[in-house]
């Protein structure tokens, strides 16, 4: 059963993109047949994989708003198994654009309904913010995964995130659930970083993932080389901590 997850915090440079990159791959490379969603007008997760957004003929764009089909702008890159729903410079005027759309919470969710069972999980990397797109990558998930990095500053907007997911269960859907954090960029040599662990349990109460993904320089540089870390450097710690990250996260799904 098709699961789609979300992967969202309207903080940037807190490891959302390279999270979802990196675990769209891994769970790729463990046989899952997976989609990313790249949802960003930034086309972070585009362009880090390896796609030129600038010669693309179309993308998410051109599906929220037509007259293209998600199987239309599907490009299969490596591992074998995932493909991505590119993001380009259109996209930009969407929230605007979107505004005067009928049910324009769901319309990223009417679209995937169309593939949603071609795929074992669709990776869905929202933007930096809490507009529209959010919103629509949202209401399009059955879950909700939260990457927080592992600095004072991280926590701050954190409840207002959650009163955003809060109020999508509460008027659009019931049905969405919050996984949880994962931490990123930790330092254990750092005491600051071990304080904002223990503080993300008032937040996430047992809803804090095992894996704790590492301050890694290869984690930063793979994506200016259009690169997942499973090709950059499959062998580093920030690769073996991503890759148990998708094997607790498919323990996890199994589960439900």
């Amino acid at each position: 059963m098709s699961r789609i997850i979300s992967v969202v915090n309207q903080k940037g440079g807190v490891g959302k993109t390279t999270t979802a990159i990196n675990l769209a791959s891994f769970l790729a490379k463990l046989g899952n047949f997976v989609l990313l969603v790249d949802l960003d007008p930034q086309a972070n997760a585009t362009s880090g994989i390896g796609v030129d957004y600038k010669n693309i003929s179309a993308g998410v764009y051109e599906v929220l708003m037509g007259p293209y089909s998600m199987r239309q702008v599907a490009l299969p890159i490596e591992p074998a198994g995932l493909k991505i729903i590119p993001s380009n410079q259109n996209l930009a005027g969407a929230n605007i654009e979107l505004v005067s759309q009928l049910e324009r919470e769901y319309r990223l969710h009417q679209e995937l309904l169309e593939i949603k069972h071609d795929y074992d999980y669709i990776i869905i990397d929202s933007p930096p913010s809490l507009g529209l797109l959010t919103i629509n990558g949202l209401v399009a998930a059955d879950d909700v995964l939260i990457p927080v990095q592992c600095e004072y500053f991280a926590l701050e907007g954190l409840g207002q995130l959650l009163n955003t997911v809060s109020l999508v269960k509460q008027y659009l859907k019931p049905n969405l659930n919050v996984l949880g954090a994962v931490m990123t960029m930790y330092d254990d040599r750092n005491k600051l970083a071990r304080e904002v662990f223990q503080e993300l349990y008032r937040y996430f109460p047992n809803k804090i993932f095992r894996t704790v993904i590492p301050r890694n320089s290869k984690l930063a540089e793979a994506p200016s080389f259009g690169q997942s870390i499973l090709h950059y450097n499959p062998h580093g710690r920030g690769a073996k901590a991503y890759e148990r990250l998708a094997k607790e996260l498919m323990e996890y799904t199994k589960l439900k």
